[in-house]
C-alpha cells in the first residue's frame, strides 16, 4: 500500500518535472539571473557574448602564416592524439569483474559519504527561503497573486459546479440495479470516469478562455497558465485515483475487496500528497524562482519532497501491522511452501525496507535533482515488475512442488514407476530453477538501481563466458535427466505384460542390465561436458580416472574378477531374472542381476546377495524343460504290475486336469522297480514339464496316487511297532497280569493315596516306547 503511495506522488513529481522542463524560459533565464546576481527583466531578451578564447581563434584563422603554424603543430601532435586513442581502446576493453564490483563499491560508499553534505545543503536551501526572501518580494508576490485571483476563481469555481452535477448523475447511476453484476458495475463507473473527466475538460476550457480572453499579458499570462496546468495535472490524478478507490460510491467500485473506510483513507492520503508535489513543483516553484529567487523555488521544491516523504513514512507506520497480518495469510493458513515463507519474513521487515525506501527518494532527489524522479520511478517501476514476476513464477513453481505430477489412470498403468520418477526428479529441478528465479530478481533489481551492470559484464569478456557456461550446463543436466526418465520409461514399458508383445526372461535381464549400464554411462558423460562447459581441463582428468582404474584393477582383484564372472555368465545366458537357480550354495528365485552380483530368495524368504566371484557352477532349474522323479514305495506283498498300472492311472487322470494337463510336455515314463528297501518296493516314474512346473506338477501327481492307491487298496508302507512279551524256557508266555492293590475297606481306601493300574503290556509298551532303534517287519507275531 505504501508503495502505490510513492508511485502516485512520484508520477506527480515526474509529471511536474517534465512540464517544468517544457516551458519555455524557466530554467535558463533562472540560471543566467543566478550566476549575474540578479532577476532580469521579464520579456526582456540579452545577447550571447562571445568568449575570448573564441576570438582568438577566430584571428588565427583569419592570418596566413598564423594558421599554418596551427597546422604543423597539430600535424606535430598526431602521434600523441594516436597515443591517446590506444588508451582509450585500452579503456574500452571489458572491465574485469572485480574491478567492476569494486569501483561500484567505491561509487555507493562516495554516495553514502555525501548524504551529510546533501542534507546540510538541504537544511541550508530551506533557511534560505527565510532568509533571503524580502518585503518586496512579499510585495511582489502579492502582485503575482492578485493577477491570477481571477483565473484561479474562475476554473475552481467552473470545477466545483460542474463536479456537483457530474456527482449527481453518478449517484443516479450508483443507485442503478444493474451494478450489482461485474459488467454493469464496469459500465456505470467508466460513465461515471467520463462525466467527471468531461467536467476538469470545460473547467480547463473555461479558465484558459478567460486567461486568454481577460487575462493579462507576459509574465503574469505565464503565471496564469502555470496555475491552469498543476490544476489539471493535479486534478487529473485525483481523477484516477478516485476511478479506482471510489470513496464515496461503493457500488461502482471494481474492486468489492477495498473496504468503505480503506478507500477513503488511501484517497485522502492521494489526494493530499498530489496537491502538495504537483502545484509546488508546476505552480509555486516557478513563481518564487521568476519573482525572488532560483534559491527560493528550490527551497519550495525541498519542502514538497520532504512533506511527500514524510507523508509516506507515516502512511507505512500506519499501516505497519495491516500490510504484515496480510503477508503472512498463506503462513497462518498452513502453508508451507518457498513463497510462503518468502512473505512471512518480508513481513516483519517490510516497513524498514518502505522507509529507506523514501530517505532514499530524499536523497537522491537532493543530490541529482534533475534526473532523480526520473531515475526513481523508474527504478521502482522495473522493480516491482521484476518482484510481481518472480512473485508469480515462485508460486507456480511451488505450488507444482508440493502438488506433485500427477499422470493419467492409462499412463500410469502403462508405466506405474513413471510418476514415482516424474516426482523424484522434478521438484528438484523446479528447485533449481525457482533458485534462479530468485536470483533473477534480485539481479534485475541491482540492474534497475545501478547497483550493478549485471547486462554489460555478461555480454563481454569473463562474464559472457560465466554465463554461457552456467546455461550450458544447466541444460546438460536438464538432458541428463530427460535421456534417465526417458530410457528408463521405454525400458519400464517393455518389462510391462500387460501391454505389448510379453518379455522374455532374457529380454528382462537384458533389459535391466541396459538400464543400470546406460544410467552409468549417462552420468559420467554429463559429468565430464558439464565439468568441461566449467571449464575445467578433462584430460588431466580423464587421464587420472585411467590411472585410479589401473590401480583399483589391481588393489581390488575379486571386484574385477566379479565384473569379468558376471560378464561371461550374461553372455552364456547362464541364468536370468525369474529363474530358479543354485548358485554359490544358495538356491531360489533369481531376483535382480546385476554385473557384479545376482540376488537370489530362497523358500524361506531370504534374500541372498551372491558376487560372482564365490559362483563356481550355476545350476538353473528352469531352462527349456523340467523332470519330476516320482519314487513310489508299496508293500512287499503287493503285485508289482497291479502298482504300475495304478502309477499309469494316477498320471491320466493328472493329464486330464485343466490346471497341470498343460504343463506335461511329454509322455508317461514308468521305468519299474529302482530298490527294494528295508520296508518298501520302491518303484520310479518320471514326467516331463514346462520349465519351472515340475514342482507343483509332482505335488499335484502323487495327490492322484494316494487316491487310486486308496481306491485300490494297495498300502503304502510306514513305520510298525512291535511288541514283545518274553515267553518262559519251555516256550510258554507268561499271563499279563493286573498290578494293582485290592481295597479292603472303602473308607480306607478313599482316605490313602491311589496307585495307578498298570498292565504287563502297557508297562512293555512303555519301555519299547523310550527305546531306539530300527522298526520290527510288519507281520511280526505280539
Amino acid at each position: 500500500m505504501a508503495l502505490i503511495l510513492a508511485l502516485a506522488f512520484a508520477i506527480a513529481v515526474l509529471a511536474g518535472a517534465a512540464a517544468q522542463a517544457q516551458i519555455p524560459g524557466l530554467a535558463a533565464p533562472v540560471q543566467a539571473q543566478e550566476a549575474e546576481g540578479e532577476t532580469a527583466p521579464a520579456g526582456e531578451e540579452t545577447a550571447t557574448p562571445v568568449s575570448p578564447e573564441l576570438e582568438a581563434l577566430l584571428g588565427v584563422l583569419e592570418d596566413d602564416a598564423a594558421r599554418a603554424r596551427l597546422i604543423e603543430a597539430l600535424s606535430a601532435a598526431a602521434p600523441e592524439a594516436a597515443a591517446d586513442l590506444a588508451a582509450q581502446a585500452e579503456e574500452a576493453q571489458p572491465v574485469p569483474f572485480a574491478r567492476m564490483i569494486a569501483e561500484q563499491t567505491r561509487g555507493i560508499a562516495e554516495e553514502i559519504a555525501g548524504v551529510f553534505a546533501v542534507t546540510g545543503r538541504a537544511i541550508d536551501t530551506v533557511g534560505a527561503l527565510w532568509r533571503d526572501v524580502s518585503m518586496d518580494d512579499v510585495e511582489r508576490l502579492g502582485r503575482v497573486l492578485a493577477g491570477l485571483a481571477l483565473v484561479i476563481a474562475v476554473i475552481v469555481a467552473t470545477y466545483l459546479v460542474l463536479r456537483w452535477v457530474a456527482g449527481r448523475i453518478a449517484d443516479r447511476l450508483a443507485r442503478h440495479r444493474h451494478t450489482e453484476t461485474w459488467i454493469g458495475r464496469t459500465i456505470f463507473s467508466l460513465a461515471t470516469l467520463a462525466l467527471e473527466a468531461t467536467a476538469l475538460a470545460a473547467a480547463w476550457a473555461i479558465g484558459t478562455f478567460v486567461a486568454v480572453r481577460w487575462g493579462a499579458t507576459g509574465m503574469n499570462a505565464l503565471n496564469q497558465q502555470l496555475f491552469i496546468n498543476a490544476f489539471v495535472m493535479a486534478e487529473g490524478i485525483k481523477l484516477a485515483a478516485r476511478s479506482v478507490l471510489r470513496p464515496r460510491r461503493s457500488s461502482l467500485r471494481l474492486f468489492p475487496v477495498i473496504t468503505d473506510t480503506a478507500a477513503a483513507y488511501w484517497y485522502f492520503w492521494i489526494a493530499r500528497t498530489t496537491s502538495i508535489v504537483v502545484y509546488a513543483f508546476l505552480f509555486v516553484a516557478p513563481i518564487a524562482a521568476w519573482n525572488v529567487s532560483f534559491t527560493a523555488g528550490q527551497a519550495v521544491r525541498v519542502l514538497a519532497i520532504l512533506t511527500a516523504c514524510l507523508i509516506g513514512i507515516l502512511v507505512t507506520l500506519q499501516n505497519r501491522d495491516a500490510v504484515r497480518d496480510l503477508m503472512m495469510r498463506r503462513a497462518v493458513n498452513g502453508e508451507n511452501d518457498a513463497t510462503a515463507k518468502f512473505m512471512a519474513a518480508l513481513a516483519r521487515v517490510w516497513h524498514i525496507f518502505a522507509i529507506l525506501y523514501f530517505v532514499a527518494l530524499f536523497l537522491i532527489w537532493m543530490t541529482r535533482p534533475r534526473g532523480a524522479l526520473t531515475y526513481m520511478l523508474g527504478a521502482t517501476l522495473e522493480s516491482v515488475i521484476a518482484l510481481g514476476i518472480g512473485v508469480l513464477v515462485a508460486s507456480f513453481l511451488s505450488r507444482v512442488i508440493s502438488g506433485g505430477m500427477r499422470l493419467s489412470p492409462d499412463v500410469k498403468q502403462r508405466l506405474p514407476l513413471l510418476e514415482s520418477r516424474l516426482n523424484a526428479f522434478v521438484p528438484k529441478v523446479l528447485h533449481v530453477i525457482r533458485l534462479v528465479v530468485l536470483i533473477g530478481v534480485l539481479v534485475a533489481v541491482a540492474q534497475a538501481w545501478e547497483l550493478f551492470d549485471f547486462l554489460a559484464w555478461a555480454s563481454t569478456g569473463v562474464g559472457f563466458e560465466v554465463t554461457t557456461a552456467l546455461i550450458s550446463a544447466f541444460l546438460l543436466i536438464l538432458f541428463g535427466i530427460a535421456a534417465y526418465i526417458i530410457v528408463s520409461s521405454w525400458v519400464e514399458y517393455r518389462l510391462n505384460p500387460d501391454y505389448g508383445t510379453p518379455p522374455t526372461a532374457r529380454e528382462r535381464t537384458l533389459l535391466s542390465l541396459f538400464r543400470n549400464a546406460f544410467t552409468v554411462t549417462l552420468v559420467v558423460v554429463v559429468a565430464i561436458m558439464v565439468l568441461a562447459e566449467l571449464g575445467v581441463n578433462v584430460g588431466p582428468l580423464l587421464a587420472g580416472a585411467g590411472v585410479v582404474g589401473l590401480a583399483v584393477g589391481f588393489g581390488a582383484q575379486k571386484l574385477v574378477q566379479d565384473v569379468i564372472t558376471g560378464v561371461f555368465i550374461q553372455l552364456e545366458n547362464a541364468m536370468n531374472e525369474g529363474d530358479v537357480v543354485s548358485a554359490g550354495g544358495i538356491s531360489g528365485v533369481v531376483e535382480r542381476l546385476t554385473i557384479r552380483s545376482v540376488s537370489i530368495r530362497d523358500l524361506q524368504g531370504t534374500y541372498h546377495v551372491v558376487p560372482f566371484s564365490s559362483v563356481d557352477m550355476v545350476s538353473n532349474m528352469m531352462r527349456h524343460f523340467a523332470y519330476y522323479v516320482a519314487d513310489i514305495g508299496v508293500a512287499y506283498r503287493e503285485n508289482v504290475v497291479e502298482v504300475k498300472q495304478a502309477m499309469q492311472e494316477a498320471f491320466d487322470l493328472l493329464t486330464q486336469s485343466e490346471e497341470h494337463g498343460p504343463d506335461i510336455l511329454g509322455p508317461f515314463e514308468l521305468w519299474g522297480v529302482e530298490a527294494l528297501a528295508d520296508s518298501a518296493v520302491v518303484i520310479r516314474a518320471r514326467i516331463k514339464t514346462a520349465p519351472g512346473k515340475q514342482w507343483a506338477t509332482g505335488r499335484a501327481y502323487l495327490e492322484m496316487v494316494k487316491q487310486v492307491f486308496d481306491a485300490r487298496g494297495i498300502e503304502i508302507p510306514f513305520p510298525h511297532l512291535t511288541l514283545y512279551a518274553g515267553e518262559g524256557k519251555d516256550g510258554s508266555a507268561p499271563p499279563l497280569r493286573i498290578l494293582a492293590e485290592r481295597a479292603t475297606n472303602g473308607a480306607a481306601d478313599a482316605s490313602k493315596p491311589q496307585v495307578p493300574v498298570t498292565t504287563d503290556a502297557e508297562a512293555v509298551e512303555s519301555i519299547s516306547a523310550n527305546t531306539t532303534g530300527a522298526p520290527e517287519e510288519s507281520g511280526a507275531k505280539a
